[in-house]
């Protein structure tokens, strides 16, 4: 019995030490991408407003052609609508998601 617990217990500390060994590695790749995360999120952000208004461009110039008589598809017209529509929900959603996030901190006292 206790040669299965000190196995056991040096099978654990094999394994945290493993664990430690990749952890070191995580944080080298973690520096190496500290840079790009600032970039990425900006990014990201631009091109999801880009996204918002070429999505909003497209359900406009959709309506306009169906309007128009130029398209007669009404189902890829709905689509591009509820496209806009949702992307249009998902970035005020983040909005309000930031701005509730603004007003947690400044009511933080210090």
């Amino acid at each position: 019995m206790v040669s299965n617990i000190k196995s056991w217990i040096n099978f654990d500390t094999d394994q945290i030490e493993n664990i430690g060994k990749n952890a070191v590695s995580f944080n080298k790749i973690a520096d190496s991408q500290k840079s790009k995360v600032g970039d990425s999120f900006s990014e990201m952000l631009s091109n999801s407003i880009n996204e918002l208004n070429n999505s909003q461009k497209v359900s406009e110039r959709a309506m306009a052609d169906l309007a128009s008589g130029q398209s007669r598809d009404l189902h890829s017209v709905a689509i591009a609508v509820d496209k806009a529509e949702l992307t249009m929900k998902t970035m005020v959603e983040i909005r309000n998601k930031a701005l509730s996030a603004y007003k947690d901190i400044t009511r933080i006292q210090m």
